[in-house]
Order: structure tokens, then C-alpha cells, then sequence
């Protein structure tokens, strides 16, 4: 799976319900304002495929991917910004 890319100056995250860093990731982009989509790996099975070749076979979330199509795995909200430019 080529995961989609994100537009300009928001991210794609994969997540899971019950994944604490996940919540607590996606409030601090809401606090600043930075977009972001969430897609379950739970719900998609491509999806965690794709989090797993990231992720050297492991489903580790949250996974972001960058409009440039990088991805980093639990990055903190200002690991984010830095690589949006915001």
C-alpha cells in the first residue's frame, strides 16, 4: 500500500482507539491548529501493512506521514512542526 499523501501543512496519522500517545498526539494538533487525518490500522489492513514496513514489522502507532511522503513514528507535536514548517 502507498499510503496517500497529506495535503501542504497536515498530516496523515495511523492510530488506533485505544492508543494513548495517539490521543494525546492528535489534542496537541488540535491545540495548534495543524490538520491531520486518522486512519484505524485496525479497521484497514493495508494501512497496517503500510505501519508495519515503516516500522520494521512492527504496528507502532502513532505513525505520521508528511506531505513529502516521510513518515516518523510517535513523533512529538514539535517534531511535527519542525518537519511542517510551522
Amino acid at each position: 500500500m502507498t499510503p496517500p499523501t497529506p495535503a501542504p501543512g497536515s498530516v496523515t496519522m495511523y492510530s488506533t482507539t485505544w492508543c494513548g500517545y495517539c490521543h494525546r498526539l492528535r489534542k496537541q494538533l488540535d491545540s495548534v491548529g495543524i490538520p491531520y487525518d486518522v486512519i484505524d490500522i485496525e479497521q484497514q489492513p493495508d494501512a497496517a501493512q503500510f505501519v508495519e514496513t515503516v516500522n520494521g514489522g512492527n504496528q507502532t502507532v502513532p505513525t505520521i506521514v508528511f506531505p513529502d511522503g516521510s513518515a516518523a513514528t510517535n513523533p512529538s507535536l514539535a517534531q511535527v512542526r519542525e518537519r511542517l514548517g510551522v
